[in-house]
């Protein structure tokens, strides 16, 4: 494109200059010809002479480059002329021109543009020295000038053609040349027999890639997929037996009263403990968390112990206390009002109170307390999981230096610029790099975590590794995308799809060919629940042939309802489905049905596998779980995936209907398109996503983790055992 536009400004160049050299090169030649050619002008200069004149014109107009020749006396007359003068010229026409104020005629030059072509005219004075006689008229023709000018042209276009081919035939040998020095250096360090430092960050990550991949596949051969039994094998394996030890605030199991008087085993709406509990099921170990239900403390020992699950009594489940005052300042002030919108992009404004971090500091001591009392060795695997226990990796670091600390930050993790907000910020990178491992669910994360690092607090970032040296000790950063069980029990139990979806309706009072849309989430801001009604309002305000047909269930669990921001989320949603309703409901229809109450997940499952359309739409999600759980339960191939890009899922389930939950208009479009896909479709899509899903499970997720941590641990056991040889040689 740049050779062809220069190409382009070169030929109008030329074509210009080319001209102007010509009419110069005429005026020239005329004022030199009537100067030669004077003396025998003169002599002929009279009408009784014009036979005479005209001969003298002939001879003058026999140069190739001149076409006509006229003679014109002072005023104006025509004295005689070649055959070939234009008839539209005139003597009378040209005389005006000649006549100068100073009475001292001088040439004159004109272009004239004629229907047989351009002529250029130049009109010479004729005198005998003291008076002027008349003037010369020569005619040259420009169609040579435009002859000379097309063939520069072509010149200046074949120029640039041949220059355009040789640089790029430069460039590619350049790069070609550049390209196998580059490969050479590559073979030569992957062989061990490089110099230049510069390639070996590269070659490293291919190696490790290339290691993780073949022993994947050669697990995958000799064991097959990632499953409970396969994990409980590697960890019998790599921990020879010993048990792991996981911190979380939210516990799997919730003893409540109910209103009966009985107690009642409640499933928390978690994704953080839909991920883990089938991993501690398969592993054993101990579940430290905090103790939130209301008959929690009756159903433990004097330790705050119980064995979970009821009647299986997989693992233990440890029970942390707190007082309300430290529940208020820990969980509802300092972690979600500061460090939950903090991580989010959505509309809430982190605050952060200095009561609130004095309490997430006691907190976190306690629970690092109770982990290290829960510990059977003195370099035990823990698992801290999540934003509530930011201080807690290094609380544990001091009391047991041996352990293998395995953090999990279950939401994203802001920019650096962001996370500067928080006043409390260099401590909490100083808690989490009391981590042997730091794992996210995208290595965006991981970087914007090594950038925060990298502002914030004085430690060295090992780019080679992906690691942060801090203290003196290294902790490795790595990304792990969590999912979910496969198969998952819950959908196993659970019925057929056609039952599921004809009990949905009844339970619902709709008619059998309603087509249903469902949304499950806690009420939080960042799960995007208000632009997801305002989506389905879009939807029957543009289709409407979609009213009386369509309707949308959404499952919202009440959550964290101290806050007043979570309050308000309520009241909004409330409304914002009365005035859909009023709108487009009538008699027996309502298009938003709200169910604000906590369900277990077989009532979850249920109302998934009887679905036409699953919408999930946060506005910021560090994966999502909901999304898995939608593909795991539709084991009958059917329905239709609606996901937000802000969500990590996005990245893996690429063959659901990918949408911005703020463009309502994209969004209802997705849901119009959900509603009325082809089965066939409808299949492809799932059987592609359930297949990724199986395949990436939870118990891979734990796998990798356990793997990486049983890894460095034996080699810190063999550096230990190694620096304890030379001590006792030096000694």
């Amino acid at each position: 494109m740049v050779l062809a536009g220069l190409a382009l400004l070169a030929e109008h160049t030329l074509a210009a200059t080319t001209q102007r050299w010509f009419e110069r090169d005429a005026a020239l030649r005329a004022d030199l010809v009537a100067s030669v050619a004077r003396p025998a002008l003169l002599a002929h200069w009279a009408p009784r002479e014009s036979g005479a004149l005209r001969d003298l014109l002939e001879t003058i107009a026999r140069d190739e480059r001149i076409t006509a020749v006229a003679a014109c006396d002072a005023d104006g007359s025509m004295l005689a002329r070649t055959d070939l003068f234009p008839e539209a010229v005139s003597c009378s026409g040209l005389a005006p021109h000649l006549r100068q104020q100073s009475g001292t005629p001088a040439q004159y030059t004109e272009v004239v543009e004629l229907p047989e072509g351009p002529l250029h005219l130049s009109a010479v004075p004729v005198g005998d020295g003291t008076r002027t006689l008349g003037f010369l008229v020569l005619v040259h023709d420009l169609s040579l000038a435009e002859r000379r000018g097309d063939a520069a042209r072509k010149f200046v276009l074949v120029a640039f053609f041949i220059l355009a081919v040789a640089g790029a035939m430069l460039g590619v040998v350049a790069r070609r040349m550049s390209w196998r020095s580059w490969t050479f250096e590559l073979r030569r360090l992957a062989r061990g027999e490089g110099h230049r430092p510069e390639f070996r960050p590269l070659v490293r990550d291919v190696q490790e890639l290339v290691d993780r991949l073949r022993s994947e596949s050669e697990q995958r051969t000799e064991h097959g997929s990632w499953t409970a039994e396969r994990l409980r094998q590697t960890l019998a394996f790599h921990l020879r037996g010993e048990k792991v030890v996981v911190l979380s605030n939210r516990e799997p199991y919730i003893h409540e009263r109910a209103p009966d008087g009985r107690v009642a085993v409640l499933h928390p709406a978690s994704g953080l403990v839909t991920a883990l509990e089938p991993v501690m099921r398969a592993c054993s170990g101990t579940w430290v968390a905090h103790g939130s239900g209301a008959a929690d403390r009756e159903t433990a020992d004097a330790k705050g112990r119980i064995a979970v699950p009821p009647g299986k009594n997989d693992f233990t489940l440890r029970r942390v206390w707190l007082t309300r005052d430290e529940e208020r300042g820990y969980y509802y002030g300092f972690s979600n009002e500061g460090l939950w919108p903090l991580c989010h992009i959505a509309d809430a404004r982190p605050s952060f109170r200095k009561e609130d971090w004095d309490a997430y500091v006691a907190v976190n001591e306690r629970f690092a307390n109770a982990v290290c009392d829960e510990a059977d060795a003195e370099d035990p695997i823990v698992l801290v999981q999540d934003y509530h226990f930011a201080l807690a990796p290094r609380m544990i670091r001091e009391r047991l230096p041996r352990a293998t600390v395995l953090t999990f930050w279950h939401v994203p993790w802001p920019n650096s610029e962001r996370f500067s907000i928080c006043p409390w910020g260099p401590e909490l990178l100083e808690g989490l790099l009391g981590s042997s491992i730091l794992g996210f669910h995208t290595q965006l994360h991981c970087n914007n975590f090594c950038d925060a690092v990298d502002r914030l607090i004085e430690a060295r970032i090992d780019r080679e590794r992906h690691a942060v040296v801090f203290g003196g000790r290294s902790t490795l950063i790595r990304p792990y995308p969590i999912s979910i069980e496969w198969p998952d029990q819950t959908a196993l139990s659970s019925s057929p799809p056609a039952e599921c979806r004809a009990q949905v309706l009844r339970e619902l009072d709709l008619p059998a060919g309603t087509l249903l849309g469902v949304g499950v989430d806690r009420l939080d801001y960042t799960k995007g629940i208000e632009e997801r009604l305002l989506a389905v309002e879009r939807l029957l305000e543009r289709h409407p042939q979609f009213r009386g047909r369509f309707t949308f269930v959404q499952l919202a669990a009440p959550s964290r309802t101290v806050i007043e921001r979570y309050r308000r989320l309520n009241q909004t949603v409330e409304e914002l489905a009365a005035r859909i309703n009023g709108r487009f409901g009538a008699a027996g229809y309502r298009p938003v049905v709200l169910l604000r109450a906590h369900h277990e997940r077989p009532e979850v499952f249920r109302y998934l596998r009887a679905a036409d359309v699953c919408y999930v739409s946060s506005l910021h999600d560090g994966m999502n779980l909901v999304a898995k759980e939608f593909v795991a339960a539709r084991d009958d191939e059917r329905g239709v995936l609606v996901l937000s890009h802000f969500t990590g899922a996005a990245r893996e389930l690429t063959e659901a209907l990918i949408v911005n939950p703020y463009d309502l208009d994209q969004a209802s479009a997705a849901l119009a398109t959900g509603l009325t896909m082809p089965v066939e479709e409808q299949r492809d899509r799932l059987r592609s996503m359930r297949a990724l899903v199986a395949e990436f499970n939870v118990y891979r997720w734990a796998g990798r983790m356990l793997e990486d941590a049983a890894r460095l641990r034996d080699r810190e056991r063999l550096a230990g055992r190694l620096s304890e040889l030379r001590t006792g040689r030096s000694a």
